[in-house]
C-alpha cells in the first residue's frame, strides 16, 4: 500500500515555519528579504495560497535551505514508487515541476524533478545553490547561463553551476525533461557552511 502524499501547500507550510524559526527570522524580515508580501507569507505558513516556483526559489535563497527542505515529506524505504499523477505540480513563469524525490548520500543531496518547460514564457532563475543537471526527453530546450546559450534536444544533457542566473526556454513547443539539483547538505550561495546546520 502506498502512502498518500501531503500537498505542496501542506509541506511548504510546515517546512517554511520550521526554517524561519531555525533562522530566527520574523515574518516581516522574511518579507523584506524575499520581496514576498507579509500577508502572502502568512497565508503560505497557514497552508493557504498558491505557491509558485518563483516563490519557493526565493524563500530557498533567503532562508538558505534546499528547495526540497521546503517541499519534501517522504522517508526512504526499500521500494519507493512515485506516481506522476499523484504529485502536485509546482508551476512557474514557464515551467511545471513535479518534485519526485530527495536523495541523501553522505554529505550530498540530489533532488529529482519531472520538468516540463511549457513554451509560453521563459523560466528565469536568479540562481540557487548547487549544480543543475537536465536531461531532455522530448522537445528542444534553450539554456542560458552566464552569457552562454546552448540548444539541447532529446537525449541531450546539460549541467551548470546553479548559483549563476539562468533561463530555460522551450524553442518549439513543450519540452519534457528530468531535472536534478545536486548540492552539499550544508551548502549556501556564498559557499560557506550553513549557520543553522553547523555541528
Amino acid at each position: 500500500m502506498e502512502d498518500e502524499a501531503p500537498s505542496i501547500r501542506d509541506m511548504l507550510a510546515v517546512n517554511l515555519r520550521a526554517a524561519r524559526a531555525a533562522r530566527g527570522i520574523s515574518l516581516s524580515e522574511l518579507s523584506r528579504r524575499s520581496g514576498i508580501g507579509k500577508a502572502t507569507l502568512s497565508q503560505l505558513e497557514s497552508g493557504g495560497g498558491n505557491p509558485t516556483i518563483e516563490t519557493v526559489f526565493s524563500l530557498s535563497r533567503v532562508l538558505e535551505v534546499a528547495i526540497s527542505d521546503l517541499l519534501d515529506h517522504r522517508a526512504g524505504s526499500a521500494l519507493t514508487v512515485v506516481r506522476g499523477a499523484d504529485v502536485e505540480v509546482l508551476s512557474g513563469e514557464g515551467v511545471d515541476l513535479r518534485p519526485l524525490r530527495r536523495i541523501e548520500t553522505g554529505e550530498g543531496v540530489i533532488e529529482v524533478y519531472d520538468q516540463v518547460v511549457r513554451g509560453d514564457a521563459p523560466q528565469r532563475s536568479q540562481g540557487h545553490v548547487g549544480v543543475e543537471h537536465t536531461v531532455v526527453q522530448s522537445g528542444s530546450l534553450r539554456v542560458e547561463v552566464a552569457g552562454r546559450t546552448v540548444e539541447i534536444g532529446p537525449g541531450d544533457y546539460v549541467a551548470f553551476d546553479a548559483r549563476e542566473p539562468h533561463r530555460y526556454t522551450a524553442s518549439d513547443g513543450p519540452v519534457h525533461s528530468v531535472l536534478l539539483l545536486q548540492y552539499r547538505a550544508d551548502e549556501r550561495l556564498d559557499g560557506r557552511p550553513h549557520p543553522v546546520l553547523k555541528g
